[in-house]
């Protein structure tokens, strides 16, 4: 591969809460998934995070969650596909207007944590997310891992499909994430998350928890900006993969 998007979750202080080092990890990546401010974020913590990005030359996505600060986002809720179509298009539409107010286009979208997987399992959810992003709009890219429900809804939408692999996650054998309650669901060594990537790039493929390997498709590489690590890993695998010729670059 040529081309590789290196993306981040970002904007998710909100009120008197800081989290994550936005700044810092702004100046490595490429593309900014921001909080819309239901698992995270606030509208002025929006702001404030699409004026960095712009500054940065970073492309802007909205990262919609499920409605669950004290969670944030990542536990499963039961709700009607109705329902989970609403909410994401209502956190577009909240974004798309703050990047309007200071003209910049919004570029793709990437659900978070608890929405994320829930639209990669099951196929209702899948196809209500799908269809919020073609309803607000059809031009926006949609970020999701290969072989799930998001990405095949989101093809069958007719949008761009941007298929993710995650930098400083590890694998279960079926090639899903490993679950965040199990304690080797993190990459915090900088030369396993390197060894990782480059394997996803090379081969198509990333080892799992087993040993097995799983077949992945790695056109954005997401770091996780809550990560203490993230800067470090950001840079680490910005280097490494234009030291081998790999083009970093969003995709638009």
């Amino acid at each position: 591969m040529s081309q590789i998007d290196l993306n981040c979750d970002l904007g998710e202080s909100f009120g008197q809460y800081r989290m994550g080092n936005d700044e810092q990890v702004l100046a490595l990546i490429t593309s900014a998934n921001i909080a819309c401010g239901f698992h995270a974020g606030d509208y002025s913590e929006m702001r404030r995070t699409v004026i960095r990005a712009k500054r940065s030359g970073v492309m802007i996505g909205a990262h919609p969650g499920l409605p669950d600060l004290i969670g944030f986002g990542r536990r499963a809720m039961s709700m009607a596909p109705s329902e989970v179509y609403d909410l994401t298009v209502y956190q577009i539409g909240a974004l798309q207007a703050v990047a309007a107010a200071q003209h910049v286009r919004l570029n793709h979208v990437k659900p978070h944590g608890a929405l994320y997987h829930m639209a990669s399992l099951h196929e209702k959810y899948a196809e209500a997310v799908a269809h919020a992003v073609r309803d607000v709009n059809p031009d926006l890219l949609l970020f999701g891992m290969d072989g799930t429900f998001l990405t095949r809804e989101g093809e069958r939408a007719g949008l761009h499909v941007v298929y993710e692999a995650y930098a400083d996650r590890t694998y279960s054998p079926d090639g899903s994430l490993t679950p965040r309650t199990e304690s080797d669901a993190l990459i915090t060594d900088t030369r396993q998350a390197l060894k990782q990537v480059i394997q996803m790039i090379k081969e198509g493929s990333v080892t799992t928890t087993n040993g097995s390997k799983a077949k992945v498709r790695a056109e954005t590489l997401c770091i996780h900006g809550d990560n203490s690590a993230a800067v470090a890993f950001a840079a680490a695998i910005r280097d490494e993969l234009q030291n081998r010729g790999v083009t970093i670059c969003a995709w638009t």
